[in-house]
């Protein structure tokens, strides 16, 4: 007897309402086909309510640059917020650079943005450790941007017996960074790193990001490091402080469900998911959490 293969069809759409999802499925090779269908809808329509907010919260990687090149519509989202007099934070889970290299890299690109627009999680992970341990010791396994923000907050470098060790992203990461690491957290130190990002996406493709840097460490030492960076609430109150905006009055934009969409979701801001960078359709499919808007990239919000 012939083998007959069965094919149908699921059909559902996802709280994003403008998208479709059709999924095909082979019973039996257990296969499952996803097909992704953009309804044609009147944007500006679709839109009021983002429109509408007084203050953006909006990442950096992924959403306005992969690596040293700017994205398709980013100008023009940067000066529509100008435009309409919107309150603006680019707030990064980088901890590479401080927030004046942050201007001086968008101004290399063509975007004028002053020094105030940025708030990263080297930052928020200083302020942290500040308020935990005041005049604290650590040491850093980070770029510069990690080192100067906690040198600003009070605290030294220490690689003998420090009261934190604490990890960020770093091109000079080694063999003999972990080995100093786990033994200081064998003597007591503990954990810190500053944001969970596990990949993160440049123009050459996607790279480690910090927590595949601290996955060693905590493996070695059976230890889990506290991470500051999103989706941690205390980041995402200080950057509402810093507009000066309740949290319904504001709109987080990224490129990951797992830091950037939750982050907003907890803190109550309306959530866009742009696919300009890690997350794409498909493989937002595993979160349970869905964004309120997704879109090719932030140039999609500037009315046309």
């Amino acid at each position: 007897m012939k083998n007959f293969h069965k094919f149908y069809f699921e059909t559902r759409i996802s709280s994003a309402e403008n998208i479709e999802i059709i999924t095909l499925i082979v019973d039996n090779y257990n296969i499952r086909l996803n097909f992704f269908i953009i309804k044609e809808v009147n944007i500006i329509d679709t839109l009021q309510e983002l429109y509408a907010k007084k203050g953006f919260i909006c990442d950096m990687d992924g959403v306005i640059y992969h690596g040293n090149r700017l994205l398709p519509g980013v100008k023009e989202f940067v000066d529509w917020l100008y435009k309409e007099e919107k309150e603006f934070l680019f707030l990064t889970n980088s901890s590479e650079r401080s927030p004046k290299e942050l201007q001086q890299k968008l101004a290399r690109m063509g975007l004028d943005v002053d020094e105030s627009h940025f708030y990263t999680s080297a930052l928020a992970t200083a302020k942290f450790l500040a308020s935990q341990s005041p005049k604290c010791s650590v040491y850093v396994i980070g770029a510069p941007g990690l080192v100067n923000a906690l040198y600003d907050a009070g605290i030294t470098m220490n690689d003998t017996n420090p009261d934190y060790v604490v990890v960020g992203e770093t091109r000079a990461y080694n063999y003999d960074m972990i080995l100093k690491a786990v033994s200081l957290l064998q003597k007591g130190a503990r954990l810190v790193a500053t944001n969970s990002d596990l990949t993160g996406p440049t123009e050459t493709g996607i790279i480690p990001a910090c927590r595949a840097l601290v996955a060693p460490i905590e493996l070695a030492t059976g230890k889990q490091a506290y991470f500051v960076g999103k989706p941690n609430p205390l980041m995402m109150r200080t950057g509402l402080r810093m507009l000066g905006v309740h949290s319904d009055e504001a709109a987080m934009i990224g490129d990951r469900m797992d830091t950037d969409i939750v982050a907003g979701m907890e803190s109550g801001l309306t959530t866009v998911l742009v696919l300009s960078g890690v997350t794409d359709l498909e493989n937002m499919q595993v979160f349970a959490y869905r964004p309120r808007y997704i879109l090719n990239g932030v140039g999609d919000i500037v009315p046309k």
